[in-house]
């Protein structure tokens, strides 16, 4: 039998489907909204989303696999986006990318294994003046160091601990 987080993620799903189904164009708004609602593109999904559009598994998963944005399986806790455009390389972003997968003990596309931290290449986060920059979760953070990267990791660290603190409390 299935939990109850998964059978609702599943109506979420299937809402978001029957919803924009017969809008022009719906395969990529449908595959946006799964993600913004459930974290992620779940595999399950993709059959349902072929039979809604009159498409294939394989044409769907195939828009999933080659768009970098859509994830197939759950993220960490925090997203980490990390500028790979030229403009951002051009002032380090190749050493900041290096330091977080050091730091992260994780390589792009990957979650810790503690599934606290997820690290993903983007291109382009429209900061080219204030590179490097990445992205936390919602937060667009410019002109980022290693120390100024180590420091955003421990703040989103010491956010999950209280936040674990407070349920145990």
């Amino acid at each position: 039998m299935s939990s109850p987080t998964a059978e609702a993620r599943r109506d979420r799903i299937a809402h978001i489907v029957a919803t924009r189904r017969d809008m022009p164009g719906a395969l990529l708004p449908i595959l946006h909204e799964i993600q913004d609602a459930v974290g992620y593109v779940p595999a399950d999904a993709l059959p349902e989303i072929a039979r809604a559009l009159n498409l294939s598994r394989a044409e769907v998963h195939g828009v999933v696999t080659f768009y970098h944005h859509f994830r197939d399986s759950k993220p960490g806790r925090h997203v980490i986006q990390v500028c790979r455009a030229e403009a951002c390389q051009s002032v380090g972003s190749e050493a900041l990318a290096a330091h977080a997968e050091r730091v992260l003990g994780c390589g792009f596309h990957e979650t810790t294994a503690d599934g606290e931290f997820t690290l993903e290449p983007v291109y382009c986060l429209g900061q080219c003046a204030c590179g490097p920059a990445v992205m936390v979760g919602e937060q667009l953070v410019g002109r980022v160091t290693l120390q100024r990267f180590d420091a955003l990791v421990k703040a989103c660290a010491d956010a999950s601990q209280d936040r674990a603190a407070e349920v145990q409390a």
